[in-house]
């Protein structure tokens, strides 16, 4: 009896110890790519081009075609300092204004692109709420 006691722990053991490593790869496929806010688990937020504001595509497009930008401040390194993006050595980054119709600043809505090259970036990232959350852009 005890032998079999054994071999169903031990099989359980390797049945969580296989749930892990799966969750794990899930979250290293998944995770490095997307953008997460502190408390949201383990699913990605990721949003469609298609679904983004108008003006959201318009930056997009100029971003992939390396400008001209409306702002001056388009183009600057972006920190990361919220820690909601992966982690990359600084100037990594780079944000981008999304006007904002009827607004008399910036506003609050920004593409972050991350990469060696600003035209080609490895990923985008859309916030329409200065920085509190972010979606990575699936083309």
């Amino acid at each position: 009896m005890l032998t079999s006691g054994r071999t169903s722990r031990s099989s359980g053991f390797v049945v969580a110890a296989a749930r892990v490593l799966l969750t794990a790869a899930v979250l290293c496929s998944a995770g490095s790519l997307a953008a997460r806010t502190p408390n949201d688990g383990l699913e990605p937020k990721i949003v469609a081009l298609a679904e983004l504001p108008p003006e959201a595509r318009g930056t997009f497009r100029q971003i992939r075609s390396g400008g001209p930008f409306p702002y001056e401040k388009d183009g600057i390194v972006f920190g990361n300092r919220e820690r909601l993006l992966p982690k990359y050595p600084r100037g990594y980054y780079r944000e981008y204004t999304v006007r904002t119709p009827g607004s008399r600043d910036r506003g609050a809505r920004r593409i972050v692109c991350g990469g060696r090259e600003p035209v080609m970036p490895d990923a985008c990232y859309y916030t329409d709420d200065h920085y509190a959350s972010f979606r990575l852009i699936a083309q």
